[in-house]
């Protein structure tokens, strides 16, 4: 096979301020991985996570603890085997698949594995989907004001966390009348909030609860009523956790980061279907790059949260098309 060139780097992207239960951020960092073969460039982004012990220089690190391997020839299928899950997989795994649809002359989604994932909903290219928009945690005041600026888009995904969350959503709801409401906790309730909360939230029309509990403490799940299904976001990274899941959620929120790349994405999205699941794809702070492998995951979702880009000051160049909350298929100057 033809020796492929590895390059790796990092970027610093600014955003608007966006905050969760955990802190705000008005910036992030992602690793880019380029692989060149045969005259063609292709990509992969990945945003390394701090609360899953990640970071640019660890991403790096272990990107480049493979370089032999993936410079004469690692096929994604050994990748899968031998490097974690995590950013830096996810990074490496979406350049592999976007070279391999540049080497073979096509869009990424008519390669086998893919097509024969959205063979259950398309004959053709992916269609447009359509984006949750996500409100970061303030005041009930302030998020009541970004829920009217934004109301006419369908669908609102609420950060909370925990003390006020219902002053917070009654406010939004008020502000927001028509759009459907999911929200996520990010790990900050106790039993206590949800079992206060959940009735009146059912009230106000709230769709679906992402992750209210920690993940190393949501076992309490199984003795609670769900009135609104519930949806694992950090209790789930990849195939391997669906097992324990069972029972204690209605939803797995897919994310290539925490998989490891769109191949385990694609495996673990038909796993939880199996399984009785409905999914969800969900992101990390990314630029249009990030998200366009995600974008193939979403064809098969109840529920898309790929509204990253909309909060950049800048994205890349030919980036992903947005129409108010409706995501265009990425074109092939981008990824795929």
């Amino acid at each position: 096979m033809p020796k492929r060139i590895l390059n790796v780097h990092s970027e610093n992207w600014r955003e608007e301020p966006f905050a969760i239960s955990r802190g705000i951020d008005d910036n992030f960092d992602v690793v880019v991985v380029q692989l060149e073969q045969n005259g063609f460039k292709a990509w992969g982004e990945a945003t390394p996570t701090e609360h899953y012990n990640e970071s640019i220089s660890q991403t790096e690190s272990l990107i480049e603890d493979f370089r032999n391997r993936l410079e004469n020839g690692m096929t994604r299928t050994e990748l899968q085997q031998e490097m974690p899950i995590g950013a830096a997989r996810n990074a490496v795994d979406c350049a592999l698949w976007d070279l391999e649809a540049k080497l073979a002359g096509k869009r990424v989604w008519e390669l086998p594995e893919i097509s024969q994932h959205l063979g259950a909903v398309t004959n053709s290219a992916p269609g447009n989907v359509t984006t949750v928009y996500s409100l970061g945690v303030d005041t009930p005041e302030i998020m009541g004001k970004i829920a009217q600026k934004n109301s006419d888009r369908p669908i609102l995904k609420i950060k909370l966390t925990g003390d006020g969350d219902l002053e917070r959503l009654k406010a939004i709801r008020k502000n927001a009348p028509n759009s459907r409401l999911v929200i996520d906790a990010n790990e900050a309730w106790t039993p206590e909030h949800y079992q206060r909360y959940v009735p009146e939230f059912k009230l106000l029309g709230v769709e679906m609860i992402e992750q209210p509990f920690p993940a190393d403490n949501d076992s309490i799940l199984k003795t609670l009523d769900h009135p609104i299904p519930v949806c694992a976001d950090e209790s789930c990274h990849d195939t391997a956790d669906l097992e324990r899941l069972v029972g204690l959620y209605e939803f797995v929120n897919i994310k290539l980061d925490k998989t490891g790349g769109l191949t385990e994405a694609l495996r673990l999205q038909a796993a939880a279907e199996d399984k009785g699941f409905r999914t969800m794809i969900g992101c990390m702070s990314a630029t249009s790059l990030g998200i366009a492998p995600a974008f193939l995951i979403a064809q098969r979702a109840k529920i898309v949260d790929l509204d990253a880009p909309l909060y950049l000051y800048d994205d890349r160049p030919f980036p992903l098309k947005y129409d108010g909350s409706i995501v265009f298929p990425p074109s092939a100057e981008l990824w795929g």
